[in-house]
């Protein structure tokens, strides 16, 4: 204990010596800003000592803020003599800035001097008045009172104000004597009477819920939905059935208002009351009524909302199954499913729209079922679905379902949307090719597309064997999907393809698939070089030298710019031409000036800045010379 005592002693002797060097700070020609921080410092260490220090500052335009900010935290009653002193020497921002002070100190015995201030002429220093009389509070409330009567109406704004944080730090009846009287007053802006209702139905708790029913029941619109939204703040059982008893009595609009209220409040016991708005009336009283059983999550409004999905109006359905949609509740899972079963077709297509968007994993197996069905626009959606909701375990079932449905270009979408999220595509692959075995026509070709999508080796082996088979169209998908193969994997059958085919379509494709994959090929850029050099002869048409001279672009060395510089002559492929030689130089200039300058003189373009590129590049070989 001894030893806690001398540590304390110690630390307030060096508070006391740092505070004794701060004031010496503030009392010397010290800058501007150790002056500032000398301040700041004393707000944290500072004690009366300081005040006779921070008072004359006060006065300072450049450090009256921080005299201030230093001289509110000190506990010292001499702070508050102080500062009351100030008033009657200040003026401008200076006085303003004193009297916020005084509020955050809530200086009772500041509130004569406030008082008198009320009717300055300068508004700013009348309102700052006001605001700090408001967290005076106590003595301040009868004269911030007499100046929301008698005061200038300039100023009424920040009486209010002062009254509300009266208000705010008092309880029960005298906080709402404090709204009553401001809130019946005439003359005053709208927003006051919205925050002074708010307040004196809020002071009174539960007491305060017949005032709320009053405002609601009252003739302007506005006031209504002012008081439905401060019902948001108010908890309890007896807020929900006073608004749920107002429903029958409202006109339209208001009905509608307090439709939204009880859902945007999220109380689920308000749900029966609401239950038959959503089932008779107008559309949208029911649309309305549906939104907030939706908002509520009472597992009781399901099926009430389910019946409603298969309701005759287009818009009240809808509005159910957006409900259903986002209702938060697992019940509703199993309730969509269901409809699945339901003999209307459209409304199977409905069920099975809400499952994917409520992402339900139950819903996978029941809609292998529904791909089943009689009904075009069922099968298709429930295909859709899948692609949405299936995994890899679904793959064969799907596949099945492919073989036997006519729907095979929805079939063909769910699988390829159902490997394309598998990271195992060996696995996806496996789970095909069982199916590609016994695929026939329009499904067979689908499959191959999917194989394509996937783009394992062993998917690729497949295609690579249909691309042999006899039967025309099972040929011709085999080679696009090999053309249009997404990993280099394919690219020694393309360059097969492209030497040894008699079709120049299919020689384009695969032409166009190996400028696509070589440059994605994880080897040296001389072995790409390579490979282009040996395609070029192959080339015929300018778009495929297009893209040629542009993938050349990109793999600088000495061979690729001697590739491209026969092109530069060629009028039709000059500016393709021009720009990947001057891409080309650019890197090899060092290593390579000779051929560089050699290119650089045959550039021939219409861009500006391509064309002083190149300039730049023979000027600076010339300079090296």
């Amino acid at each position: 204990m001894k030893h806690l005592i001398i540590a304390a002693l110690l630390l307030a002797g060096t508070a006391f010596a740092q505070e004794d060097k701060l004031i010496t700070i503030l009392k010397s020609d010290a800058p501007l800003k150790e002056k500032a921080d000398a301040c700041r410092e004393l707000a944290r260490i500072g004690t009366g000592q300081a005040v006779p220090v921070l008072a004359p500052l006060l006065d300072d335009e450049k450090l009256s803020h921080m005299a201030r900010y230093a001289l509110e935290p000190i506990s010292d009653p001499s702070v508050d003599a102080a500062l009351r002193n100030a008033l009657g020497k200040l003026t401008g921002p200076s006085l303003v800035g004193v009297i916020d002070s005084l509020g955050v100190r809530r200086d009772k015995e500041a509130v004569g001097s406030l008082a008198k201030l009320l009717t300055d002429t300068d508004p700013a220093v009348a309102q700052a008045a006001a605001r700090a009389l408001g967290s005076i509070s106590g003595p301040a409330v009868q004269v911030l009172e007499n100046a929301l009567s008698n005061g200038s109406p300039a100023n009424q704004l920040a009486v209010c104000e002062g009254l509300f944080r009266c208000a705010e730090a008092m309880s029960g009846a005298d906080a709402t004597a404090i709204y009553d009287k401001v809130r019946t007053m005439s003359n005053l802006p709208h927003q006051v009477h919205v925050a002074a209702l708010r307040g004196a139905i809020l002071s009174q708790g539960a007491n305060g819920v017949p005032l709320l029913v009053e405002a609601i029941r009252a003739e302007s619109y506005v006031l209504s939905a002012d008081a439905m939204g401060i019902s948001a703040d108010i908890p309890g059982e007896d807020v929900i059935m006073a608004l749920t008893r107002e429903i029958s009595q409202a006109n339209q609009q208001k009905r509608l208002l307090l439709l939204q209220t009880l859902g945007y409040r999220g109380d689920p016991a308000a749900a029966p009351a609401i239950v038959p708005l959503a089932q008779t009336g107008s559309a949208t009283q029911r649309i309305t009524a549906i939104r907030s059983l939706a908002q509520l999550g009472n597992p009781s409004s399901i099926p009430v909302l389910v019946a409603l999905v298969k309701d005759a109006e287009a818009t009240v359905s809808s509005a159910a199954q957006t409900g259903l949609i986002g209702f938060p509740s697992k019940e509703a899972d199993a309730a969509v499913v269901a409809l699945f079963d339901d003999s209307d077709a459209r409304i199977r297509v409905a069920a099975i729209e809400m499952a994917g968007q409520r992402r339900i994993a139950a819903a996978v197996q029941p809609l292998l079922k529904a791909i089943g069905d009689t009904d075009a626009d069922v099968v298709s959606t429930g295909f859709k679905t899948l692609g949405e909701l299936a995994g890899a375990a679904e793959i064969p079932g799907v596949v099945d379902a492919m073989l036997k449905t006519k729907a095979v270009a929805a079939a063909e979408t769910a699988l390829s949307a159902i490997c394309a999220r598998q990271s195992d595509k060996t696995m996806c692959t496996d789970k095909l090719l069982p199916g590609l075995a016994n695929a026939q026509g329009e499904s067979k070709l689908a499959l191959l597309r999917v194989l394509r999508t996937v783009g394992d080796p062993q998917a690729l082996t497949a295609v690579r064997a249909a691309a042999a088979e006899s039967d025309k169209d099972v040929k011709e998908t085999a080679l696009r999907a090999m053309c249009d193969w997404p990993t280099v994997d394919a690219l020694p059958d393309l360059a097969q393809i492209a030497r040894t085919t008699a079709d120049t379509k299919f020689r384009i494709l695969a032409l166009r698939g190996q400028l696509r994959l070589i440059p994605m090929q994880t080897v040296a850029d001389a072995q790409k070089v390579s490979q282009l050099k040996e395609m070029l002869p192959l080339i015929k048409r300018t778009e495929e030298q297009r893209l040629a001279l542009a993938t050349l672009g990109g793999l600088p060395s000495a061979e690729s710019l001697a590739l491209v510089t026969p092109y530069l002559t060629r009028e039709e492929l000059k500016e393709e031409a021009s720009a990947a030689a001057v891409a080309i130089a650019e890197k090899i200039i060092a290593s390579h000036p000779v051929q560089v300058a050699e290119a650089m003189k045959q550039v021939r373009t219409s861009n500006d800045k391509l064309a002083e590129r190149a300039r730049q590049l023979l000027a600076g070989v010339r300079r090296a010379q």
